[in-house]
């Protein structure tokens, strides 16, 4: 996808009762799966606890729908002081600042699960660009200038971009990601959210790494 070939203005690809559709159901489906993984959401309180001590949570400010900042929950899988040094890009599952529970976790993406409140809130929406720190906001927008164009739309637990691009641990994939989410962003519908849903459930249970 050349750069060159995208319009200056990106539109949302879906029309206003897609919109609305796309929010019951991520209303839905997150009361459902918060009653449902309860079970799970406590076993994993409590190993991060065991494990590493407190906080269970991690709590970070992302920036989301219209460029606004919001709190996004996962459970902690770094040390307390994994940031110590400043922001620093996750080195995938052989990253040293991982604690043995929360690299566990992160391949099972379970640290994922406290987003159900964030879906619930509006916040997030289940698919749609994952949200980004402002620190690395302004690194990519130095690079490429469309990134507010991702404001259109409320951030995602999953994404396009996150299945065929991975976790973004260089700064060429963060600008790789980018093309994908804009991608999405022009073609985005209820069919392709049900795609990326699909394979992303899949991936996960199928044990594959992404």
């Amino acid at each position: 996808m050349k750069r060159d070939t995208i319009r200056p203005a990106i539109p949302d690809g879906m029309n206003c009762a897609e919109r609305l559709l796309k929010r019951m159901a991520d209303i839905a489906i997150a009361l459902l799966c918060l009653l449902l993984f309860a079970p799970i959401m406590l076993a994993c309180y409590l190993a991060v606890r065991l494990d590493d001590g407190a906080p269970a949570l991690f709590k970070q400010t992302r920036i989301g729908r219209y460029g606004r900042p919001f709190r996004m929950y996962k459970f902690r899988s770094m040390h307390n002081d994994a940031e110590a040094a400043g922001p620093q890009l996750c080195r995938g599952r052989k990253d040293p600042r991982l604690t043995r529970v929360g690299r566990f976790l992160r391949e099972h993406h379970l640290d994922e699960l406290p987003q159900l409140w964030n879906v619930l809130r509006g916040d997030m929406a289940f698919i749609g660009p994952r949200p980004e720190r402002r620190f690395y906001i302004e690194q990519i927008v130095r690079q490429d200038q469309r990134y507010p164009l991702l404001y259109q739309i409320r951030p995602g637990v999953t994404s396009y971009a996150t299945l065929y691009n991975g976790y973004t641990d260089t700064p060429e994939k963060m600008l790789r990601r980018l093309e994908l989410d804009l991608y999405y962003l022009e073609h985005r519908s209820l069919f392709l959210d049900l795609k990326i849903l699909w394979l992303t459930f899949y991936r996960i249970v199928a044990g594959h790494k992404f």
